[in-house]
């Protein structure tokens, strides 16, 4: 077995090199891998659907998310766990406890990052900013500017991690307020266009940072189809560059797997989103070689 063995083999290395082609390139390159894992409009859902639900019976719930989570974790330590906003309202959780327990939650499931959705401002921003010291984990928002609120310097427009050597920068974008929340909910915290903001943080990030990936957390909305104006993921990942992935919320839009979209450049840009309510964990993994070319691919994982 062993002679026949090594006869195959030295039969296929003479082929290859009678072909011009050095052995190592047949090797499989060292990669890095990291992993994303992420949710959005969670909305204080708690404990899973009930069995009798019509839609989502037995789906979601905090305790089955964590577990899922340090299985991945298991599998590969390697991973960042995000969040698209709206994580507070929907629940009386949420009316009971002001977004206490949700933070505390996130923060003992080990969340890297999230973003701010509309319904994070529904205890007002005074709300929001009492219940930062149960959140063991960072804000960013870059169109939202906070100069002249209790939140300035506190949600800073991005954050950059250092997974296992892969240069990670993720920053923010919210929908606009005006119209969806009360003027006395945000105060006055000022919108700017997430199209010009996202051009300039992807540039800054890639180039100026020189990070590996750059991720947004949006909470922009995936698409609009009956109103083709308005800003979304989709129309975010056509008219930027240097943006790798777009993680995105507030549509409740659930993706079998990510979309794929050519940016301004003709260059591939990486959308998803992971439904509502924690039903879904949206799953992307990275694989990056020696020279920091990446290859992906993703899914949402029911819960």
């Amino acid at each position: 077995m062993e002679r026949r063995q090594f006869i195959k083999n030295t039969a296929a290395a003479t082929a290859i090199t009678g072909m011009g082609l050095p052995l190592m390139a047949f090797e499989k390159p060292k990669a890095n891998h990291l992993t994303i894992l992420h949710t959005n409009d969670v909305h204080s859902y708690i404990d899973p659907f009930p069995a009798t639900h019509p839609k989502s019976p037995n789906m979601g719930g905090v305790a089955r998310r964590a577990a899922l989570i340090e299985s991945i974790r298991t599998e590969n330590p390697n991973v960042l766990l995000l969040d698209a906003g709206d994580i507070f309202q929907g629940t009386p959780y949420f009316n009971y406890f002001g977004g206490e327990l949700e933070f505390k939650l996130m923060s003992l499931m080990r969340y890297d990052l999230s973003t701010m959705g509309n319904h994070d401002f529904d205890n007002g921003i005074d709300g929001f900013y009492a219940q930062l010291p149960n959140a063991q984990f960072e804000f960013v928002s870059a169109n939202y500017d906070f100069r002249n609120t209790i939140l300035d310097g506190i949600v800073k427009p991005y954050k950059i991690f250092d997974k296992n050597g892969i240069k990670v920068g993720v920053f923010g974008l919210g929908i606009e307020l005006a119209g969806l929340v009360d003027k006395r909910n945000y105060k006055e915290t000022v919108y700017h266009d997430p199209v010009a903001v996202a051009k300039d943080m992807a540039h800054t990030l890639k180039h100026g940072q020189k990070c590996d990936l750059v991720v947004c957390l949006s909470h922009l909305g995936y698409q609009y189809k009956n109103d083709p104006d308005k800003i979304s993921d989709m129309k975010l990942a056509a008219a930027t560059q240097d943006l790798d992935l777009i993680i995105g919320g507030h549509t409740h839009t659930f993706l079998d797997k990510p979309t794929v979209v050519k940016n301004a450049a003709g260059i591939d840009t990486i959308v998803n989103q992971a439904g509502c309510y924690g039903i879904n964990l949206g799953r992307i993994d990275f694989y990056f070689d020696t020279d920091k070319s990446k290859l992906s691919n993703g899914r949402s994982i029911i819960v």
